[in-house]
């Protein structure tokens, strides 16, 4: 994520802000500019060339805004949501504002990282949806990820975490693993990546519901570590795709954070793990894999370091094998020439 200013007093400013804290003024981001846009609500120029999105103005659940050439009523991240939680029922209101929330940071990634993305009115055959319902799995199929709301409940994430044994459970993460499955219908199925897919992952023809089945009755494999980026991960090709494709995203905004910050690690040992300089993953520039692979080792560690000096467990409590490099690397790989070929 990049680093954003107030563009009325030059307020520092987070990418979920919708007023500032310095000025008072509203803010809508602008995707098509990439700008946090500041503005007087109900003013003569809202967002300077720029209009709300309605569920901005109805709701308060969005902060993005449209260009005002664009007839829509929604922005490109809410026209991506086809179905809303049943707002009726007492605290969907909230659960919806922080699906939002991950939802909106997913979608910048994506624009980032220059990945085809459309939604399902637009182009019904190969568009994205989301469904945000109660008591279903979260999942993705034909283009439409659905997520139970019940996610956005901190309480029973942590619940649902701790009795599932996973080390990481966050609604960010659940937005990322998913869209993996539906960019490897678009980027992968059917394209000269498939055969190298296989080569890494496995055979994605191998069926899923023995595969489901055998992971919940008998835990993943031993030695799941050194191949795979997490114990559900082992389960099937697909699932490791899903969950090295999330670590690419965990990765890629992270650094992104952090060379817009200007972090540099320069310990009193040189021993320590070291970084003068973050390559930012989202340059126009290409940006080499081995590049960022340098930059996120050093800095877990410090993050890790940190969230334990606050108290709170590992920001990001995996170990990458020299296996799971190498399937971070086919899906850098991947992205670049999906990239290459738009």
């Amino acid at each position: 994520m990049k680093v954003f200013h107030c563009d009325h007093c030059g307020q520092l400013l987070f990418f979920e802000n919708s007023v500032c804290m310095r000025c008072g003024r509203s803010l809508a981001y602008a995707p098509e500019r990439g700008q946090l846009r500041a503005f007087l609500r109900g003013g003569p120029a809202e967002g300077g060339g720029v209009r709300l999105c309605a569920n901005y103005v109805a709701y308060e659940v969005c902060n993005w805004a449209l260009d005002s050439g664009d007839e829509g009523p929604l922005c490109r991240a809410c026209r991506l949501t086809k179905t809303i939680p049943n707002l009726s029922q007492p605290g969907n209101d909230r659960r919806w504002y922080k699906l939002e929330v991950a939802k909106r940071r997913l979608v910048y990634t994506l624009l980032q990282l220059g990945l085809p993305l459309t939604d399902q009115i637009d182009d019904p055959a190969h568009g994205l949806a989301f469904e945000f319902l109660e008591d279903v799995l979260t999942g993705h199929a034909s283009g439409i990820i659905t997520v139970n709301i019940v996610e956005a409940d901190d309480a029973e994430r942590v619940r649902r975490r701790v009795e599932l044994g996973e080390p990481y459970r966050t609604l960010l993460g659940h937005f990322r693993h998913e869209s993996g499955h539906y960019y490897w219908d678009r980027i992968v199925a059917g394209t000269d990546r498939l055969v190298p897919f296989r080569a890494l992952f496995g055979d994605e023809r191998a069926d899923y519901d023995s595969a489901l089945k055998r992971n919940y009755g008998e835990g993943a494999p031993a030695d799941w570590q050194a191949r795979h980026v997490s114990a559900y991960a082992a389960m099937h090709p697909w699932e490791d795709w899903a969950e090295t494709w999330a670590h690419y995203l965990h990765i890629v905004d992270t650094l992104e954070t952090a060379a817009a910050c200007g972090i540099s690690i320069d310990p009193p040992r040189s021993d320590e793990p070291t970084l003068l300089d973050v390559p930012n993953p989202v340059a126009s520039a290409p940006i080499a894999f081995d590049a960022l692979m340098q930059s996120w080792l050093p800095i877990t560690y410090v993050l890790n370091n940190l969230n334990r000096g606050l108290g709170v467990e590992d920001a990001y409590p995996f170990v990458l094998s020299s296996a799971v490099v190498e399937k971070l690397r086919f899906v850098h790989e991947t992205i670049r020439t999906s990239r290459s070929r738009s």
